[in-house]
C-alpha cells in the first residue's frame, strides 16, 4: 500500500467588518486633520511673499527655496533666543524629575501617617488653573530679593530663577504619580535585601531604585521638556525684559511694522518647533515604552 499525501487546507480569511473599515477611515482622517496645519506650514515657509500675494495662499506654488528660513534665523535672532530658552527649561526638567522621584520613592516604599496626603498634596497641585495665581504671584516675586548677581531686578521678577521655580512647582505635581505609581510595581524584595545588606536609604533611592525607572523617566523627561519648552505664559507674566524671553517670543520680532510676512512667519514658527520634533525622536523607543508599561499586567 502506498500512503497518500493529503493536501492542506488553505484557511479561510477573516471577513472584513464594517466597523473596522469605519474604525480605519477615522484613524487616517484624523491623521490627516492633525497634520494638515503642519505640512500647510511647511509649504507657505518655502513660498515666497511675492509668490503668495500675488496668487494667494490657496494656490499652487511658482517655485519653492528655503530663505525664508535663512531670514527667519537671523531677523529673529533665534540662536539668542534658544539659548534663554535652554537655561529656563533644562534646570526646570532635571530639578523636577530629581525632586518628583525623591518624593514619590518616599511615598510609594515607606509606609508612615500621612503617606496618601502627601501624594493628594502634590497631585492636587495639578487641578489648579495657572490663570489663577498670576495676579498674587507676580507681587510675591516683586517682594522676594535676590542678590544682583541672579537678577538685575534684584526680585524673581524679570529673572529665569523665577519661571523655572514656577515651573518645577506646577509640574511637580504629575511627575509624583506618575513615578509613584511605577515605583509600586517594583517588589519590596529588592529594597528590603539592599536594606538588610546595609543601604543606606539614598543609596536604596538612587543606586537600586532609580536606574529601574529609566522608561518612565525618559517618557516623562520627553513631555515635561516639550510643555516647558512650548509654555509662553509665565515667561511673558514674569520676563519684562524682552532679551530674556524665551524661543517662544522670538517670532514677535519677524512682525513688520506696516505688514507681515505670514510665510517668514511659518519658517520661525517650524525652527522654533524644531527642538521639540528632535527630543521627541531621540527618546521616542523609550517614550513610546513608557506608556505602555504595565498594559500587560493584569
Amino acid at each position: 500500500m502506498t500512503a497518500t499525501l493529503e493536501r492542506p487546507v488553505p484557511a479561510k480569511k477573516a471577513p472584513i467588518r464594517p466597523a473596522r473599515i469605519a474604525l480605519h477611515v477615522f484613524l487616517v482622517l484624523t491623521c490627516l486633520m492633525t497634520l494638515t496645519p503642519l505640512l500647510w506650514a511647511v509649504y507657505a515657509s518655502l513660498r515666497t511673499y511675492e509668490d503668495t500675494s500675488v496668487n494667494g495662499y490657496f494656490s499652487v506654488a511658482k517655485s519653492l527655496t528655503f530663505e525664508n528660513f535663512a531670514k527667519a534665523w537671523e531677523i529673529g535672532d533665534l540662536p539668542h533666543f534658544y539659548w534663554n530658552t535652554f537655561l529656563i527649561t533644562v534646570p526646570a526638567l532635571v530639578i523636577t524629575l530629581v525632586l518628583s522621584s525623591m518624593v514619590a520613592f518616599a511615598v510609594s516604599r515607606f509606609s508612615f501617617k500621612f503617606n496618601i496626603a502627601l501624594l493628594m498634596l502634590f497631585t492636587a497641585g495639578n487641578l489648579l488653573p495657572q490663570q489663577v495665581i498670576v495676579t498674587p504671584l507676580w507681587r510675591l516675586y516683586r517682594l522676594i530679593e535676590l542678590p544682583a548677581w541672579m537678577s538685575e531686578s534684584e526680585s524673581l521678577i524679570d529673572s529665569p530663577l523665577g519661571v523655572i521655580l514656577i515651573h518645577i512647582a506646577f509640574q511637580m505635581g504629575f511627575c509624583t504619580f506618575v513615578l509613584s505609581n511605577y515605583m509600586k510595581t517594583i517588589p519590596y524584595e529588592l529594597t528590603e535585601a539592599a536594606r538588610v545588606d546595609g543601604a543606606s536609604v539614598f543609596r536604596q533611592y538612587w543606586q537600586l531604585t532609580l536606574p529601574l525607572c529609566r522608561p518612565v523617566l525618559a517618557a516623562l523627561a520627553t513631555l515635561e521638556f516639550t510643555w516647558i519648552y512650548n509654555d509662553f505664559l509665565w515667561a511673558l507674566v514674569l520676563i519684562q525684559d524682552g532679551d530674556k524671553m524665551p524661543v517662544t517670543s522670538a517670532l514677535q520680532n519677524l512682525k513688520g511694522t506696516f505688514f507681515t510676512d505670514n510665510n517668514l512667519i511659518a519658517a520661525g514658527s517650524l525652527l522654533v518647533a524644531l527642538p521639540t520634533l528632535v527630543v521627541f525622536f531621540v527618546l521616542q523607543r523609550q517614550f513610546v515604552g513608557g506608556l505602555t508599561l504595565g498594559s500587560t499586567k493584569g
